[in-house]
């Protein structure tokens, strides 16, 4: 061997991360393993997190990973949760610990099924101390590390009494978190008024806020109980939609707009987004709908058209000039929650 060649380092090992769903709250996560392979099936793996071990499931299709590589760069894979508004983060959340067995199956069914019983145990002892706090859940860390209560109030409380008295029941650490009326649905969510669970529970990641604009917008029916979900907010699926209302929206005039017709000139009263009709009052009196294209808006220097006038190309809408929506209405507007989170946790 010459003794000029100078010998060349091995190359660093690529660290590899597969993208895992877990948690009560159904957090999504990189984490790292050294597996070849990763099965195009979905698939029950035991990972570590800083809360200890848990279980979660894998994501992505069959040819998300390649050689046990998730293929979509770290900034791809970012932008797209960042479009999405859900939130990720590319830093490892855990590592990966194996893929689950039937024993840490039937483990996890065990611990959710005394998680119940921890509900009802944290419960009772809320309402011995009368704390104004709700318990929603509880979730039992696969391996019995730790135990976390979920639940509701509408400020601060100090609940320290009540994680020593759980810690000592227990004899494990017991951590308190506090979540919003939203979330609670995504916990508890059953089947809503459309027949299917809510949205939040079934495959909603992140609850962006909706309000009573987006209900108007598409004619829904204004009654509370019948566009509120099991929360008792308004529906998430009113947000859908919105996006497409609200750009065919941009293409018709405002009202009160004066327009030139082929039956007169008159003025909109109301439309029809999805069809993109306006509803013309003509001077006579008469009301009828025609269609965006067939009309012509009349600046406000310009004197009306005769009816039956050629009609030119379309002119851009004026600036809407629509009152704002009054408060009372807006009630339901906030569907954020203002709380800020409350946790704590208690070594044992």
């Amino acid at each position: 061997m010459d003794d000029t060649q100078a010998i060349k380092p091995k190359p660093p090992r690529t660290k590899r991360f597969m993208l895992v769903r877990y948690g009560r709250m159904r957090i999504l996560g990189l984490f790292e393993h050294n597996e070849a392979q990763i099965p195009s099936v979905p698939t029950l793996v035991v990972i570590k997190t800083e809360k200890g071990m848990e279980m979660g499931s894998i994501v992505g299709s069959i040819g998300a990973y390649r050689a046990g590589q998730l293929k979509m760069p770290d900034d791809q894979l970012k932008k797209y949760f960042d479009d999405s508004e859900i939130p990720f983060t590319t830093e490892p959340a855990g590592k990966f610990v194996r893929y689950a067995t039937p024993e840490d199956i039937n483990e996890e069914k065990h611990f959710q099924k005394i998680a119940v019983e921890e509900t009802k145990f944290c419960k009772k002892l809320i309402k011995e101390m009368n704390l104004p706090m709700k318990v929603v859940d509880a979730e039992h860390i696969l391996g019995g590390e730790r135990i976390v209560f979920y639940f509701m109030s509408d400020g601060r409380v100090d609940f320290r009494d009540l994680v020593r008295k759980l810690a000592q029941e227990y004899q494990t650490r017991i951590e308190m978190r506090q979540i919003g009326a939203r979330d609670e649905a995504k916990i508890l969510g059953d089947v809503e008024s459309c027949g299917q669970r809510c949205c939040c529970s079934r495959f909603l990641k992140s609850l962006k806020p909706v309000n009573m604009r987006m209900a108007k917008l598409q004619k829904a029916t204004l009654d509370p109980a019948k566009i509120s979900g099991f929360c008792g907010r308004l529906k998430c699926c009113l947000r859908y939609e919105d996006e497409t209302y609200t750009e065919l929206k941009k293409r018709l005039p405002p009202r009160n707009t004066r327009v030139n017709t082929r039956l007169g000139t008159g003025r909109i009263v109301d439309y029809q987004v999805l069809a993109q009709l306006v509803m013309v009052e003509l001077d006579n009196g008469t009301k009828t709908a025609i269609p965006r294209n067939e009309i012509e808006i009349i600046a406000p220097s310009q004197p009306g058209s005769a009816p039956g006038s050629s009609l030119p190309p379309l002119l851009t809408p004026p600036p809407s000039t629509e009152p704002a929506d009054n408060a009372e209405n807006d009630k339901f507007d906030d569907q954020t929650d203002t709380n800020e989170p409350q946790t704590q946790d208690s070594d044992h």
